[in-house]
């Protein structure tokens, strides 16, 4: 039977493009030996990928040492659900803002995860064998008659498929009256911090009914409110320091040491404004959205609108390094307040030897900083880029002069595709890019020592 020409078609490029809110990644973490990634989504799911080794055969049919395999799908499940403040008559969102990995104690694995309000425990555990064999129970689970029980018998563990086992383990419910930002498990592996607008709050891993309030920035009058934290992050050696950063651009080192209620900062970093590049837009693009403890402890990595930057913990004067990040945009700052792109929250990170940093932007664009050398490069999340050894190419985007073939205008860039989560393999050369719906995981499988693949 022919086709009937005024049949409706199905418009395949927008069904592939075509993408519901609830799927969109908000967070991506690996766990400490990088086996495990973690996202978060905006529908309130938790999906953790494993690393699959390959056989070493295959890996040197290749050309390659001792390499491993890809990431599949390990467990996913529903970590949050919709839920409704009566109190205050709002909706609490059931989109996942953090995951942190706690550090593996035993066999099993425990993550944290976070809403708006709600922080929750979790236990990743493997079960391939199921006990058989019991004197009350037959093989259905039923209970026997204890009248036909004429012998005992000693129950046996018997190999079964394997099954990924995901539990909730604690749920700290309110402890934030505001929306939670940050969650950062301290180094001492029992407590953790979680950082709201206006509060950061020290909680145990093994208490869920209380809290300690360590830093409280809420003006007794709120009309009074200058400023708001952005992001929080223990460090990773010493557990009495933590940093926390503003919406002014400010950050503030904090020794619980020193006193029990940290508002008084230990150390402020800060960089002056040059009173010439002063806009109206000054205060928004200056609001840090991300601050990263090297693995040192040595360094702060932040990120602001523009710039990513590197700060010395003993050197508060100013940032060390600046890398500017996206400058071309200064140009478009009122388009991009109009369409709220102004107020996006990029994330950084740091390879595992401190030596580059990453960051994101538009057009499914991130860059990567060599801070030796202070080389940046731009690199492209696509399609084209996920399938297998196929090598990321280089972008430009065109801000004046010469033109090259490739290059990409300003105009041309399509700020719907914003890279604001990644993260950076704890001890090898593999990124996690979340582009939407979509995660990119990179592995420079060239030169283990080049950093900047």
């Amino acid at each position: 039977m022919g086709e009937d020409a005024e049949s409706p078609k199905i418009n395949h490029t927008f069904l592939r493009d075509y993408v519901t809110e609830a799927d969109v990644i908000s967070t991506v973490e690996f766990n400490q030996t990088g086996d495990l990634l973690a996202t978060g989504d905006k529908g309130g799911r938790v999906v953790i990928f494993q690393r699959e080794t390959e056989p070493k055969g295959e890996s040197e049919e290749v050309g390659e040492t001792g390499d491993s395999g890809e990431y599949n799908v390990y467990s996913t499940f529903q970590s949050h659900e919709p839920d409704f403040d009566y109190l205050k008559s709002v909706e609490i969102e059931e989109k996942i803002n953090k995951i942190r990995w706690l550090p593996q104690q035993n066999a099993a694995h425990f993550l944290l995860s976070t809403n708006d309000k709600t922080i929750k425990l979790w236990k990743v555990s493997e079960r391939d064998k199921r006990p058989e064999g019991y004197n009350l129970k037959d093989e259905e689970g039923r209970l026997k008659d204890i009248s036909t029980i004429t012998s005992l018998q000693v129950p046996v563990l018997k190999p079964t498929d394997l099954m990924v086992e995901v539990r909730p383990r604690r749920v700290f419910a309110n402890g934030h009256t505001y929306h939670v930002n940050s969650i950062s498990v301290n180094s001492d592996g029992e407590t953790y911090l979680s950082a709201d607008d206006l509060r950061i709050n020290m909680w145990h891993l093994g208490i869920t009914d209380r809290s300690f309030n360590i830093v409280d920035i809420k003006p007794a009058n709120m009309e009074d409110l200058t400023e708001v934290i952005t992001a929080a992050e223990f460090h990773p050696h010493h557990c009495h320091l933590f940093v926390y950063s503003s919406s002014k651009g400010t950050l503030r080192l904090c020794d619980m040491r020193a006193s029990a209620l940290c508002d008084k900062h230990t150390k402020l970093f800060e960089e002056p404004e040059d009173p010439g590049n002063r806009s109206f837009f000054s205060e928004i693009i200056s609001s840090v959205s991300d601050v990263k403890f090297s693995h040192s402890g040595r360094y702060l990595l932040t990120r602001d609108y523009l710039t990513a930057k590197v700060w010395d913990i003993n050197m508060d004067k100013g940032p060390v390094e600046t890398f500017q990040v996206h400058e071309y945009l200064r140009s478009k700052l009122c388009s991009l307040y109009e369409n709220d792109c102004i107020f996006d929250k990029f994330e950084c990170v740091w390879n595992s030897s401190d030596s580059v940093i990453m960051t994101g932007a538009y057009n499914s664009f991130f860059r990567m900083f060599d801070r030796e050398t202070g080389r940046g490069v731009t690199l492209e999340a696509w399609r084209e880029s996920s399938k297998p050894r196929a090598v990321l190419r280089t972008r430009r985007v065109y801000t004046g002069g010469k033109r090259r073939r490739g290059d990409v205008g300003v105009d041309s860039l399509d700020f719907t595709k914003k890279i604001l989560h990644m993260a950076w393999h704890p001890s090898e050369n593999i990124i996690a890019i979340a582009a939407t719906n979509n995660l990119y995981i990179f592995q420079d499988r060239v030169n283990p020592e080049t950093q900047a693949q």
